[in-house]
């Protein structure tokens, strides 16, 4: 799921963009209203995560221009005003759900995702994600995980973000860098050499199936069908 993520308090991005990422969500931020609105446009989001008070441009008129623009995504408002009158304000401006902070990180992941299935289900099959497959494996546009025939892998946070980088480009080379930052977003104190341990263990629990990780020298990581 790609998220779009609108919200002033650089500690509360920081976190939802920590902790989300580690939860398998690629987060965009955005941290004023004037900018919002361009940036929603250009990160064609799967979902909205929008606070209500912020610089430049209120998060009401930053909706209600972006439903005026025809951009439909579905919309979390996420906000500090939790009044009834606020909430029904929000929903009629066109958000999709409204959630009041404080929040429990589970429920709000929850409602994010209920967002996304909604869209999938709603979207002209054209447009629908399709579903990654490489060798015997394949990950569920839905919920994220990955499966070994019928079987769910059991797979680390860090060990899915680097699967599902490495199942969008099956037989290409993905860039260590590029892949280090999708596994550790924003940890700056982690060394690159840490994707190398995620992918050693990601190797042991991938021998049972018919794919191979390579190491290219200088390029990345690749992910092919047989072994």
């Amino acid at each position: 799921m790609k998220l779009f993520l609108v919200e002033d308090d650089p500690s509360m991005q920081s976190a939802l963009q920590r902790t989300l990422s580690r939860r398998g969500i690629e987060v965009t931020v955005c941290g004023d209203g004037t900018q919002a609105l361009a940036a929603w446009t250009h990160t064609h989001p799967d979902v909205v995560m929008l606070d209500l008070t912020l610089p430049g441009m209120d998060g009401l008129l930053v909706l209600e221009q972006a439903r005026r623009q025809g951009l439909k995504t579905p919309v979390l408002i996420l906000t500090a005003r939790g009044t009834v009158g606020d909430r029904i304000v929000g929903l009629n401006t066109g958000a999709d759900d409204y959630l009041p902070k404080p929040f429990d990180l589970d429920e709000l992941e929850a409602r994010l995702r209920a967002l996304h299935r909604r869209q999938l289900a709603t979207a002209p099959e054209s447009t629908a994600l399709p579903t990654l497959r490489v060798g015997d494996l394949h990950c569920d546009k839905d919920s994220g995980a990955i499966y070994l025939g019928g079987q769910v892998l059991e797979l680390t946070p860090r060990e899915l973000a680097l699967m599902r980088a490495l199942m969008a480009k099956p037989g290409h080379a993905v860039p260590k860098e590029r892949l280090f930052e999708l596994v550790f977003p924003g940890e700056d104190g982690v060394q690159p050499e840490a994707i190398e341990v995620v992918v050693y263990r990601l190797r042991k629990k991938l021998a049972p199936a018919q794919v191979t990780l390579m190491t290219l020298r200088g390029l990345g990581y690749l992910l092919k069908a047989g072994q």
